[in-house]
């Protein structure tokens, strides 16, 4: 059984009274999608918030790699190889698709934008980006300006820039937000293609998506760790289908 990547232990997110993320203890082992589930206000985006650096716990320790990251800065942990997408999609609509993932590569590398080229002119970007957008589909569509990129493709060149930065953990905030079946589809093709070769922890709210994709679920009720396991396992827990799954998932 591969080591685990990311521990997390007694983590605590407090804002003023409600209390986010309650003693919290997970473990993401090497290589495998770990997907997080539970319903609205269940704490799931908090959980990433502080796992990428954008929040700071009140309590715990989060260890990535065999090093305490608890304190680090959102670029200190990007460097140390932890990438994170949105709910939101986060790209740059005026800039051409590859421009946008050879900036993530620019950034990751820790160069002035001040100094920025266009990846047309600049090899040591141009290269890893379309390298990126060809393994989630977007070789073609590089010169394409993200703006005029459909949804779904926006999705994916949003993954290309995560995944240009060479990470070792990718946390995939919904990445099938928004999306129709076919879109969502393709990408659940594309994450279950990085499964070995990446590790993920993905929270999403699409549980045929979850299903699908995930060696191990935890199931989050009120930022408290209701159940870890296998979607075998899961989807049989009696007290997970009370909480949250219902009849959404059938036995």
């Amino acid at each position: 059984m591969a080591e685990a990547l990311l521990e997390i232990a007694g983590l605590v997110k407090r804002f003023g009274g409600l209390l986010a993320t309650d003693n919290l203890h997970l473990a993401v082992r090497a290589g495998e999608i770990h997907a997080v589930i539970g319903p609205n206000g269940a704490g799931k985006t908090t959980l990433v918030a502080q796992l990428q650096g954008e929040l700071k716990p009140d309590a715990g320790t989060i260890r990535f790699a065999g090093a305490d990251v608890t304190r680090l800065k959102p670029h200190q942990r990007a460097v140390r190889g932890i990438a994170r997408s949105f709910q939101i999609t986060s790209i740059f609509p005026d800039m051409s698709a590859l421009d946008n993932v050879a900036l993530a590569v620019q950034a990751h590398a820790g160069h002035s934008f001040g100094m920025w080229r266009s990846a047309a002119t600049e090899a040591a970007l141009r290269t890893p980006a379309l390298a990126a957008l060809e393994q989630v589909g977007l070789a073609e569509r590089g010169h394409s300006v993200a703006a005029h990129l459909a949804h779904g493709e926006q999705r994916q060149l949003e993954l290309a820039m995560a995944l240009a930065t060479r990470p070792q953990l990718l946390l995939l905030d919904e990445p099938m937000a928004g999306m129709g079946k076919e879109d969502a589809e393709r990408m659940v093709r594309l994450i279950g293609g990085l499964k070995g070769s990446h590790t993920v922890l993905l929270v999403e709210h699409d549980m045929d998506a979850v299903f699908a994709l995930a060696d191990q679920i935890t199931v989050l009720v009120y930022g408290r760790v209701l159940a870890t396991g296998t979607p075998a396992a899961i989807r049989a827990n009696a007290e997970v289908r009370r909480a949250y799954l219902g009849d959404e998932v059938a036995p």
